[in-house]
């Protein structure tokens, strides 16, 4: 693991759609002085966006101390109109992924932290984009990621995503044992020693017992017997409905959900600002921000840090944990 003079992690922050609020939150969540002495920022992007919202906001990033900003000159001098849709602001936002993630798997950075991005305007750029966490998974030349939600009150991790229900419900034993695996070691660089993991059922109350359908008691208990027999405390399959409250009540370290909304409804309703997203099965340390581009308020000085906070946060302690071993 790199580190500065001061033994620090060195985390590379991928700016996000210059025209969204990721370059906002950015500057507010290194101003804080509580986040600034927890790494070397690496921030990724292109200084005419970062001096606009200087200039909206007041804070300087050249005042903050423990920052590097890497210039990609994407945009030439003038930045993108705030709050639009554009092509040249998709494929910039792309280049700032892709140079926080090879900084990774170079050395050169021990995590990164990605702002968010607009799907439609990466897609205008001419490039195939789905997520975050599917792009940095095919640069890590990692096929099997997985995402982990996480926030003060809840940590759930999926079997699947982006992908249609339909495809999602189409269960593979083998999948959800690999994602309670993940989560498991997620947990152990979280400070989490021996976590406790409850897998949900994907019927409702878990299938009763065959009634609503065979997944949950043919597919999913395999995959937690398996999981079991090497050593993680994880029960299941169990309903949803009423797992989450007892997650939430502590019963439970971490939640494994069968699809996208299952685990993001209850994260995203317990603490929208506060939750990040954390990209399991890869090589590197990635965490984000959970919230989108909000062109909305872009550029009007409104945009809440708390989300960009808990996850420079997050990845300088994942960081810290992982070089511990």
């Amino acid at each position: 693991m790199s580190t500065d003079s001061n033994n620090i992690p060195r985390i590379a922050i991928s700016t996000g759609d210059p025209a969204g609020i990721g370059p906002e939150v950015t500057l507010k969540a290194l101003s804080d002085p509580r986040i600034s002495p927890l790494a070397h920022w690496l921030v990724v992007g292109d200084a005419p966006v970062l001096h606009q919202v200087e200039m909206q906001t007041g804070l300087l990033l050249h005042k903050i101390p423990g920052n590097e900003l890497l210039d990609l000159k994407q945009l030439g001098t003038l930045p993108p109109a705030q709050g639009k849709l554009s092509a040249a602001a998709g494929h910039a936002a792309l280049a700032y992924i892709r140079t926080a993630t090879e900084l990774c798997l170079e050395g050169k950075a021990d995590a990164m932290v990605t702002a968010p991005v607009n799907k439609e305007g990466i897609t205008l750029s001419g490039e195939k984009f789905t997520g975050h966490t599917e792009y940095i998974a095919e640069l890590c030349g990692a096929p099997d990621s997985r995402m982990l939600l996480v926030n003060d009150r809840l940590r759930v991790v999926h079997v699947s995503t982006h992908v249609p229900l339909r495809q999602a419900c189409e269960l593979d034993s083998g999948r959800i044992q690999r994602t309670i695996e993940l989560g498991h070691q997620a947990m152990k660089w979280l400070g989490i020693k021996d976590p406790r993991i409850a897998v949900c059922g994907l019927n409702p109350h878990a299938g009763e017992s065959g009634l609503f359908g065979e997944e949950d008691r043919e597919i999913i208990l395999h995959a937690v017997n398996t999981a079991r027999i090497m050593g993680i405390r994880c029960v299941g399959p169990l309903p949803a409905d009423s797992l989450f409250v007892k997650a939430v009540r502590g019963e439970y370290d971490l939640v494994v959900a069968m699809y996208h909304d299952q685990g993001h409804v209850p994260m995203k309703l317990l603490d929208f600002e506060g939750t990040v997203n954390v990209s399991l099965g890869l090589p590197i340390i990635r965490t984000s921000v959970d919230h989108g581009t909000a062109f909305d308020i872009a550029g009007k000085n409104r945009a809440d840090p708390s989300s960009m906070k808990a996850a420079l946060k997050l990845a300088a302690t994942m960081a810290a944990e992982r070089r511990r071993g």
